[in-house]
């Protein structure tokens, strides 16, 4: 019988960061805060919002790394930044890239943060612990040091007949090879994702949580969405080859996750961009809270 099973109740809102990184934004964007203009004392805006210094202190990182504000220090008030610093802060970023290429230096970046927040809708979550083995190692090294980090991950359900990887003609696939192999590698992979993240408790004493739900459908795409305000989406593009699986080769449909474009959308890059990002954490919460269900990592 599977482990996997009916969702829980909405996850608590809270107040955080983000929300007050979400109003400066929206007060720059609609030109009450204007170019060139000094942003309010980190005091006065922690009283205004009625959070801590170091909430105020993250929510202007973020507007800093989407090139919304310029001159971020703790000596004195940042500056909304002019509107040829914003076009010069999108330039290569929004480039596609392999995920191979593009994904890890995204992820790197994300661990910049006090709470590093990821979330990933993928088939097998190969690619995103491939990424995230640098931002660890620099960890390892003491070069960066998060308080928090919460990852959560959306995977197929290992009960439902997948879209792909699958053999070509499917009464070949005797005994469901093809999905046992998906399986063992879904299984593997967010096993070794899970226990890198979690070691960091023992060995550095950051929070981590790692949370893994099953989706009763195949993604035909994937996504990933890092400290709520970067999102990389990309095709999963289909090819048919040849699979050796045991001693015999299957001709099968499948598609190379790590070899697929990222196209990266930010919330600094304009309205298209910011409107993407969120409605993409909207659809990403939405398939969290609703028909997705609890996904334990067991072998076979």
């Amino acid at each position: 019988m599977s482990t996997e099973h009916a969702p829980p109740g909405g996850r608590k809102k809270r107040r955080s960061h983000r929300e007050v990184a979400d109003v400066l934004r929206d007060r720059i964007r609609s030109g009450s805060l204007r170019p060139g203009q000094r942003m309010p004392t980190q005091a006065e805006l922690a009283d205004e919002f009625g959070v801590e210094r170091g909430a105020v202190r993250e929510a202007l990182r973020i507007l800093h790394r989407e090139h919304l504000l310029s001159n971020v220090s703790k000596g004195s008030p940042a500056t909304v930044a002019e509107p040829s610093e914003r076009m010069l802060g999108g330039g290569g970023a929004a480039q596609p890239q392999p995920t191979m290429v593009g994904l890890a230096p995204r992820v790197s970046a994300a661990f910049d943060a006090p709470h590093v927040e990821i979330e990933a809708l993928c088939l097998t979550s190969v690619s995103l612990t491939m990424a995230i083995g640098e931002p660890l190692r620099r960890i390892h090294a003491g070069q960066r040091k998060p308080a928090k980090v919460d990852v959560r991950v959306l995977l197929p359900s290992r009960d439902i007949d997948l879209a792909f990887p699958a053999a070509v003609d499917g009464g070949e696939d005797e005994g469901g090879r093809v999905h046992r192999r998906w399986l063992d590698q879904r299984n593997a992979q967010g096993q070794v994702l899970r226990h890198n993240l979690l070691a960091l408790r023992a060995s550095h004493g950051i929070d981590v949580s790692v949370q893994f739900r099953a989706l009763p459908f195949t993604p035909p795409v994937k996504l990933y969405l890092l400290n709520g305000s970067e999102a990389l989406f990309a095709y999963y593009t289909l090819t048919k080859r040849d699979e050796e699986i045991g001693q015999e080769s299957l001709e099968m449909y499948d598609a190379q996750g790590t070899q697929s474009m990222l196209f990266p959308f930010r919330r600094g890059d304009g309205l298209r961009d910011a409107t993407f990002v969120e409605q993409s954490r909207l659809w990403f919460d939405a398939l969290w809270n609703t028909i997705s269900r609890d996904l334990e990592l067991a072998a076979g």
